[in-house]
Parts: structure tokens; C-alpha cells; sequence
């Protein structure tokens, strides 16, 4: 197992075994900045080491004096270190450079801890 490295926010440390893929924050060499988001895991099925996320905001509409739900879905690489995830699971995720055509986020944490 590699050196853990310091991805420069408060997160647990994970706990699961690497695989030596270069597309890990904390093992490899990719590098996370930008925004940090918490959504819900809805699919991990049929990705590799992918996971789609949805979070829920609202929004006050001036016009109708109403407010409305919107859900932004996020595809995010998982890294092994992390380990599995289950669907309705808690996770946050971190904007890093684009790994392919759809993924732009990387899973940073996941649990109870959020």
C-alpha cells in the first residue's frame, strides 16, 4: 500500500485496500479542488468504479410566491480506498479534472461522518 497524502480538507481518513489506479485523492496523483458537494447515491450499477449522486435543492419562484424542488444528478469516480457503496447511501464528493466525458467529481467521503 502507498503513502497517504494530504488532499488539503478535514475528511476521515479511508480505510479500504488501493489498487494502484493513479485516479485516487488520497493514493494517487489526482488532485481535488473547486466544490464540495453531499447528495445521496442513486445508481452504482453498471459503472466500473462510478457512482451517480442526486441532491435536492429548493428554490423560491418571486412569480407564484411558491417554492420548488430541483435535483442535480452528478456522476463521480469511486476510488477503491473508499470501498463499496450502497444505494441510499450519504457520500461527498469534489470537483477534480474531467476523467471522462461525464465524470468531473471524485467521492472523497462516505458514511455517517457527513
Amino acid at each position: 500500500m502507498g503513502e497517504i497524502r494530504d488532499i488539503g480538507i478535514d475528511v476521515a481518513t479511508p480505510t479500504g485496500e488501493w489498487d494502484g489506479n493513479q485516479n485516487c485523492p488520497f493514493y494517487g496523483s489526482l488532485r481535488v479542488r473547486g466544490q464540495i458537494i453531499e447528495g445521496k447515491i442513486v445508481s452504482a450499477e453498471g459503472m466500473d468504479s462510478s457512482v451517480v449522486l442526486e441532491r435536492e435543492t429548493t428554490r423560491y419562484m418571486k412569480k407564484y410566491e411558491r417554492y420548488e424542488k430541483r435535483t442535480h444528478r452528478y456522476v463521480a469516480h469511486l476510488p477503491s480506498c473508499i470501498g463499496g457503496v450502497n444505494i441510499g447511501e450519504r457520500v461527498r464528493i469534489m470537483e477534480c479534472r474531467p476523467l471522462s466525458k461525464t465524470v468531473k467529481f471524485c467521492v472523497i467521503e462516505k458514511g455517517e461522518s457527513i
